[in-house]
């Protein structure tokens, strides 16, 4: 599959058809029944973003999450793709011994590649929304990306048999989970993002079934400027610049609970941080 391909596939589907045609609002009102209930998982709040700050000075925040999961606002819920490799599109790491793993920048069990890029950690904060936005202690989150060339292993040709960035933890006392990975890319159609699941129980996520939450990172566009000014991310400079979190085929009916924060240097690596309520 091709990244023309998935310009018209990724992501798409009642999601995007239905703002597309009327607006998130409207497809409420004219729909109705489990179709609406769905729908309006995908996000209808506030538009108001947040702001992010710079990569570069190592300052920033978003500040809102906590606060929406206090009044029972569920992290939208989002379609996985084309490219999950839990099952539901073929392939399954799920199942696989390895696949528990906080450092995914390396593939495991038979496969061998590294990712390159820019160290980028990844610290999700899961609440429960059910009892008062109070840490999801034992649950799981399953998370994955595209590299810097944009492409998805286990799917994009030439990876087919590798399966980096990709792994499951399980969130500790505090709800957090910590993964070591790279900055992705920015491929044609998309603004810069990484795709998560959030599962009851490692149990469930090793098996994949029962899941909580499907949803997407974004990542902000200080930061990612920074990261694709450096070498190996020469395609992402005019992928983003046809793109942006309010044209985005996922993001544009409002992203406030998906906008990472983003701390740190292209130097030293970066951090992006978000609390994800479920």
């Amino acid at each position: 599959m091709t990244h023309g391909d998935e310009v018209h596939e990724h992501d798409r589907g009642l999601s995007h058809d239905l703002p597309t045609l009327l607006s998130r609002r409207r497809a409420l009102a004219l729909l109705g029944g489990a179709g609406v209930a769905a729908l309006a998982a995908c996000g209808t709040g506030s538009t108001t973003e947040p702001s992010t700050g710079s990569a570069g000075t190592g300052s920033a925040g978003t500040g809102s999450a906590t606060t929406s999961a206090a009044a029972g606002s569920q992290i939208p819920q989002e379609t996985a793709g084309p490219y999950p490799a839990d099952g539901s599109n073929g392939v399954n790491v799920l199942t696989e011994s390895g696949i528990v793993r906080s450092h995914i920048t390396r593939g495991f069990g038979s496969a061998s590649a590294v990712a390159a890029g820019i160290p980028l950690t990844i610290k999700l904060t899961v609440l429960d929304i059910k009892n008062g936005a109070a840490a999801l202690e034992g649950a799981a989150v399953y998370l994955w990306h595209c590299d810097r060339d944009g492409k998805y292993s286990l799917y994009s040709d030439g990876l087919t048999g590798e399966n980096y960035l990709r792994g499951v933890q399980e969130t500790d006392g505090s709800g957090a989970v910590t993964f070591t990975s790279i900055y992705p890319a920015a491929y044609s159609g998309r603004w810069p993002h990484i795709h998560f699941e959030v599962y009851p129980s490692l149990a469930k996520a090793t098996t994949a079934s029962e899941k909580l939450r499907t949803s997407q990172l974004a990542l902000p566009e200080d930061a990612s400027r920074l990261v694709y000014g450096t070498d190996g991310y020469s395609t992402s400079v005019g992928n983003l610049a046809q793109t942006s979190l309010d044209t985005d085929n996922v993001f544009s009916d409002g992203y406030s609970l998906q906008l990472a924060t983003v701390t740190g240097t292209v130097e030293q690596g970066l951090t992006a941080t978000l609390t994800v309520p479920v």
